[in-house]
């Protein structure tokens, strides 16, 4: 009997022990030795260049978080794992800890809090439309009769037709699977339009094989928030997150990511994205908040 009820406390203890580290991802990265990072394939903020290795300014500032998080937690080695994340699965994979740290391109809205958290916001979004640069197309009014392109799992043509100036406008919604696919369709001409977060629009135009046959026009559609997501209620794990990017605002290394990463030839083809740092973004650096973008909309 004695056995048994020893057995009983074990295995007690034991799922005690993994459900504590289901909400504590410091515990779970100290006891793995690794860390578990979201990336994208064809994100503005994160992208693939092949064979594994991948690259941003997302990415970049994230290798830093991983470097103050191994420092936090005095380990001599911290493996970093790559989980490819799309639009559609990105939420589910940090809840059910598949992923540690996304490091997408992931808006923070009221509705996602729900499900995950986010860090101190990193990137504030303009969402805007891209066209070819021979199509006509100058701004919302324009898209009347036409196709336009956004990608499976994200919130871009709502958002369009939400918007004030979209009323009786009448298009055709077409989605690609991620974002580089929704940008083949735009370029095949299958879709007049790609409605997107304007990191990304500039991010597949500048990697396309003429982008001066593009352009980026009209009216800013919305105004949001960009964060790294991490799971919901683990405040210790977030707090090191966060106190990584303050650094790196404080210390100038976002600054000069930025700088790399907007205003400076990128891989793979070289070529310079030219977005300039925004009033938006800079006003997040200087008062580091998780407001979603419910707060924002407010503020306009």
């Amino acid at each position: 009997m004695n056995k048994q009820v020893l057995a009983l406390a074990i295995a007690a203890l034991a799922a005690g022990s993994a459900f504590a580290q289901a909400n504590d991802t410091l515990a779970k990265i100290k006891a793995s030795g690794s860390i578990t990072e979201g990336v994208r394939e064809s994100s503005g903020l994160s992208y693939t260049l092949g064979n594994g290795q991948y690259t941003g300014f997302h990415y970049d500032i994230c290798a830093n978080i991983i470097k103050d998080i191994q420092k936090h937690l005095g380990l001599a080695k911290l493996e970093t794992k790559y989980q490819p994340v799309t639009s559609q699965n990105r939420v589910p994979l940090v809840q059910n800890g598949t992923v540690d740290l996304e490091c997408g391109s992931t808006t923070n809205n009221a509705t996602r809090q729900k499900d995950v958290s986010f860090a101190v916001t990193t990137y504030v979004e303009e969402v805007r439309i891209a066209v070819k640069a021979n199509s006509g197309i100058n701004s919302i009014k324009d898209l009347n009769g036409k196709t336009v392109a956004t990608t499976t799992g994200t919130t871009s043509v709502q958002t369009l037709r939400k918007n004030e100036r979209a009323g009786g406008i009448d298009f055709k919604e077409l989605y690609g699977k991620d974002h580089s696919d929704s940008f083949l369709l735009l370029e095949s001409g299958r879709a007049d339009a790609f409605v997107m977060d304007g990191s990304i629009l500039a991010s597949n135009i500048a990697k396309s094989k003429s982008p001066a046959d593009f352009k980026i026009v009209g009216e800013v559609l919305s105004v949001e928030p960009i964060a790294i997501m991490i799971r919901k209620d683990d405040p210790a794990f977030k707090k090191v997150v966060d106190d990584s990017i303050k650094a790196q605002i404080k210390n100038g290394d976002l600054a000069k990511l930025w700088d790399k990463w907007f205003l400076k030839p990128i891989p793979p083809a070289n070529v310079t994205v030219n977005l300039p740092l925004s009033d938006a973004t800079k006003a997040a650096w200087a008062n580091p908040n998780d407001k979603p973008m419910e707060d924002y909309a407010a503020k306009k």
